[in-house]
């Protein structure tokens, strides 16, 4: 039998396994977000002309530029509820609650915005392909060439840029995650403690065998505040303390107020 938080059933995984479990998930749920969002990612359309010169120019038509924008704050958006939306799922995985946990959501956050931006940017560019101005087939004949593009899953190309998106739904998942833990009531956010390690056979409780070592970082019972402990014997009020032979000359009478216990004295020393 082994102790456990109230009411919080023995988990049937290792801390390490559920974090696994969590980092695993994410990740592919990210990749999931990613083919979500190069559904519904608005393209770019735009132009390439041939000038007189013979120059070629390109632009995007009406507000169609915008769409660089837009396309990856909805990236950024839908991994962010990801991220939310995980920390409250793994929350209610009670036994794992923890420190671990969060470390957990927090890397597999940022494999979720690895996995979807991958997923993602792969997924436009095969459905788009991919426009080179230089090679565009414009002529004097035809002299305008349209063209769509496939929409970023970055706000830009600079590291700070994509560092920021890849680590902030990571950083979103453990602040929520943290929310929820500053609320509960419990030191022990209702986590399932072992009070031996996994897998050992050794008994628990009084069952552990006197004079074996106990686990580190564990107190043996019985040596819990506030529990009962052996007293040292005393002599009560009127009762007669033999110090040599019974009924002998050294025999002591304990005086005092009724009900008070009294150390036995020294031997050869009376009240």
């Amino acid at each position: 039998m082994s102790t456990s938080s109230a009411n919080c059933p023995e988990p049937r995984f290792s801390r390490r396994t559920a974090a696994v479990v969590v980092v695993v998930g994410l990740t592919v749920a990210g990749a999931l977000v990613g083919a979500l969002w190069a559904w519904m990612a608005p393209p770019i359309h735009g132009v390439v002309a041939l000038t007189k010169s013979g120059l070629r120019v390109h632009t995007y038509l009406g507000d169609e530029a915008d769409h660089f924008f837009v396309a990856a704050a909805m990236l950024t958006g839908m991994l962010s509820g990801l991220a939310v939306v995980a920390a409250v799922l793994v929350w209610q995985w009670r036994a794992h609650r923890g420190p671990g946990t969060v470390t957990a959501l927090w890397i597999g956050g940022v494999f979720a915005a690895a996995a979807a931006a991958g997923a993602g940017a792969a997924l436009v560019h095969w459905h788009y392909g991919s426009v080179v101005y230089e090679t565009a087939p414009v002529t004097q004949d035809n002299r305008v060439y349209y063209f769509t593009e496939a929409p970023p899953v970055f706000f830009g190309h600079a590291p700070l840029q994509i560092a920021a998106t890849l680590l902030l739904p990571g950083a979103l998942a453990a602040l929520a995650y943290s929310l929820l833990a500053a609320a509960t009531p419990r030191d022990d956010l209702g986590a399932w403690i072992a009070t031996r390690p996994v897998g050992s056979t050794r008994p628990l409780g009084s069952e552990w065998p006197q004079g074996s070592e106990w686990p580190q970082g564990q107190i043996p019972p019985g040596d819990h505040p506030g529990n009962d402990a052996p007293q040292p014997n005393h002599a009560q009020v009127g009762e007669r303390v033999e110090q040599g032979r019974p009924g002998g000359s050294n025999d002591v009478l304990v005086h005092g107020a009724p009900g008070e216990p009294v150390d036995e004295p020294p031997h050869g020393h009376g009240r």
